[in-house]
């Protein structure tokens, strides 16, 4: 039965061993899937550890050095681990949480003696280090699942160009992996004297007492966790859902999901939403709108950062955006504004400022802002190469759905004119797509979304 598991296209031998039988128990260290249902990963662990009739550990270790995350980021996480916690328990496994400097894996893994580790797949450069390095250390097989996307990543070798070329791929496939969990229940446990020792989560005290980044407060109109992302769900199907392909692009009314932090923290499963979207009771473009970037989009930006080394610098984006880029960089900018300005919106453009605050208060803006977001920073930068550093940092540091592969691939499109096609050449822009605040006032009611920013602030 577990030769049949390891057929299933989500799932990668990271070490060809075979499971160590005199193992005490069967270890899913979470990282990229914070849930306890809807989670191939855990499935994954449950149907294997039922099968040597042994329990399943599910190990959550904190690390508060992970690239580009701040005390924004980490507080979001961090709401969610009790929860994480509650639904692991209620599936028969054991939770084990330890913050630094006690959140080694292998330090678990030498109490335990594992059968088998099971991991999140995770195509970012630094989480991927992590799951090759423990491939090589841990004295045990290390399989890992393509648990956050509907059609497994590794089914798309190459590449690709645009969504018109991945499109059909998925659309091939989708009824193969677009179902739901069978969420199975862990059926052997430890005797409580041989559980290995957990920390409480105290999340006032983890956020104060952990050497964070503190470069960006928390966000307080939003939590984090399970519990949360399915209310978020729920509010979306009931009450934006219907209108959805009419109003996804209007920022002054925002009718978009808000789901992306809980996509990016694994907090819900993107099959989850997209079959309560197929269920949801709204009009069919609605729906097809939604599921277009739910699905094709996100698992377009996701082939782009999984295949690409450089999806965060402008070295990733096509040949022909960079030579027309290249070639307009001496042309005059009509401002020239520091890093500082730009993270402070200190910009003669209110439109922009709007947005950046928007960003730095709430750690979202709307996708269609995004766009025109990086686009201006083009214009206001010497260089594109600079203006694409500028771009990611700021969508690191203060987006909840920073660090992500959504983002750096809408930056790439922005800036790089990645997935999109040569337009008119214009000065600075060269042949890359532009943008500007008289265009977005003919899209949308732009004095209206300035003041609903202007009236967060206040």
């Amino acid at each position: 039965m577990i030769d049949s598991l390891l057929q299933d296209p989500r799932v990668t031998v990271r070490r060809g061993l075979p499971p160590n039988f005199e193992g005490r128990a069967v270890v899913y260290w979470v990282q990229r899937s914070q849930r306890g249902i809807d989670n191939p990963a855990l499935d994954l662990a449950i149907n294997v550890a039922n099968e040597l009739a042994r329990p399943v550990i599910v190990f959550f270790g904190l690390h508060p050095r992970y690239p580009g995350a701040n005390l924004r980021h980490y507080a979001f996480l961090i709401e969610g681990l009790a929860g994480l916690a509650r639904d692991v328990e209620n599936r028969g496994a054991h939770f084990v949480f330890r913050a630094y400097p006690n959140h080694s894996l292998a330090g678990l893994c030498d109490e335990v003696k594992p059968c088998v580790v099971i991991g999140d797949e995770n195509p970012l450069r630094a989480p991927e280090s992590w799951r090759q390095n423990a491939a090589l250390k841990l004295n045990a097989p290390l399989w890992t699942v393509d648990a956050d996307v509907v059609v497994p990543t590794k089914l798309f070798a190459k590449e690709e160009y645009a969504a018109r070329t991945l499109r059909p791929k998925i659309h091939r496939l989708i009824d193969v992996f677009l179902q739901p969990s069978s969420n199975p229940i862990a059926t052997n446990r430890l005797p409580h004297s041989e559980l290995p020792v957990s920390q409480s989560i105290d999340i006032a005290s983890l956020l104060k007492t952990l050497p964070l980044d503190r470069s960006a407060s928390p966000v307080t109109h939003i939590n984090g966790g399970a519990g949360p992302a399915s209310e978020c769900l729920r509010r979306f199907a009931n009450e934006r859902l219907a209108d959805y392909d009419q109003k996804r692009n209007l920022p002054h009314v925002d009718g978009t999901s808000k789901l992306s932090p809980y996509l990016h923290f694994g907090h819900i499963s993107p099959i989850r939403v997209a079959l309560a979207i197929q269920n949801a009771s709204a009009p069919e473009t609605a729906k097809a709108a939604f599921l277009e970037e739910l699905i094709v989009r996100r698992e377009l930006a996701i082939n782009y950062v999984a295949r690409n080394p450089n999806y965060d610098r402008l070295a990733g984006s096509p040949a022909w955006a960079r030579t027309s880029l290249a070639r307009h960089t001496e042309d005059a900018r009509p401002h020239i504004y520091t890093d500082e300005q730009l993270e402070s919106a200190a910009t003669q453009d209110e439109l922009w400022n709007a947005a950046q605050m928007e960003m730095t208060i709430t750690g979202r803006m709307h996708g269609y802002m995004r766009m025109y977001w990086a686009k201006k920073i083009v214009e206001w930068t010497e260089t594109p190469e600079e203006a694409f550093e500028i771009a990611v940092t700021l969508n690191d540091k203060y987006f909840l759905d920073g660090r992500d592969p959504n983002g750096y691939a809408g930056i790439a499109w922005a800036i790089g004119g990645k997935h999109d096609r040569p337009w008119a050449r214009r000065e600075v822009f060269g042949t890359i797509r532009y943008m500007s605040a008289r265009g977005m006032a003919r899209k949308f009611d732009v004095k209206a979304y300035i003041e609903k920013v202007n009236a967060m602030i206040r």
